[in-house]
């Protein structure tokens, strides 16, 4: 059966609308790391605290009211065991992170010692590595939630998507100033200092495209890819986040904006989601 004009209409503007949501989280990286163009100087200790705290506090709420509370509700046919596919996503995504984390070769910023196997790459082209690590369930929490959106998901509207993509643009602008201004501070010129930063938040649409084409496949799994892309981004939240913030002298700042990014992104969510 043809599909009417109107139809057709609907159809395409829902894809446009997923192809720019899936790129509003680049965007906030790409602009963060533009900072490098006009700062002078690296950021403070207490600014990359707060900056991490920020971002740890966006993507604790995201994954709470985005992620798996969605995919409790989408479970809810199964009586009691609804949390079963929340719970088993939850920590096939905290594994998966596991894993990555063994695998690939990085290096934090602000820390002297690497993580990973052994390697010849310099400090730099670990220092994005480990930042695109992070990116990574990020780009599949976008994904997974725009699939749900295109296959008329009842719990998943545009609007809740979008959310979830505009709470990751904005804790990945101080993201990308936190990659690209250490690649300043470690001798690279403004120029490459400002495409790592872009180039560490690649994997963001790449990673929700192929986690949209992934879930479109399996729609009935949408329950646990929400789950897994919490428990990933949650796992870098505790590896990475929580630790950048509590560095160095004790300072309350880190905690302080933890809960200005959880509170901002659960305003989002429940106000416009």
């Amino acid at each position: 059966m043809r599909r009417s004009l109107s139809e057709r209409y609907e159809e395409a503007m829902k894809q446009m609308e997923t192809f720019l949501g899936m790129l509003i989280p680049f965007l906030g990286t790409t602009l963060g790391a533009a900072c490098v163009f006009f700062m002078k100087k690296s950021l403070g200790d207490l600014v990359q605290r707060a900056l991490a705290g920020f971002a740890a506090g966006v993507m604790v709420a995201a994954s709470i009211w985005s992620l798996l509370l969605p995919a409790i509700e989408q479970s809810e046919g199964m009586g009691k065991l609804s949390f079963l596919p929340a719970f088993i996503g939850f920590w096939v995504g905290v594994l998966f992170l596991l894993l990555l984390d063994h695998l690939i070769p990085h290096l934090h910023v602000g820390s002297n010692q690497a993580e990973g196997p052994k390697s010849r790459l310099g400090r730099t082209t670990m220092m994005v590595l480990a930042v695109t690590l992070h990116n990574i369930p990020e780009g599949m929490a976008v994904g997974v939630m725009y699939a749900g959106f295109l296959a008329g998901n009842a719990q998943i509207t545009a609007a809740s998507a979008l959310v979830l993509s505009l709470g990751i643009a904005i804790q990945n602008f101080p993201e990308g100033a936190i990659i690209s201004m250490p690649l300043r501070a470690e001798g690279e010129s403004k120029g490459k200092a400002f495409f790592g930063g872009v180039l560490s938040g690649v994997v963001e649409p790449i990673g929700a495209v192929l986690t949209l084409l992934a879930a479109q496949l399996v729609i009935p799994a949408l329950p646990y890819l929400l789950s897994f892309a919490a428990g990933a981004m949650l796992y870098v939240v505790v590896e990475e986040l929580i630790p950048e913030m509590s560095q160095g002298k004790h300072s309350n700042l880190g905690t302080v904006f933890f809960a200005v990014g959880f509170s901002v992104m659960m305003t989002l969510d429940v106000a416009l989601g």
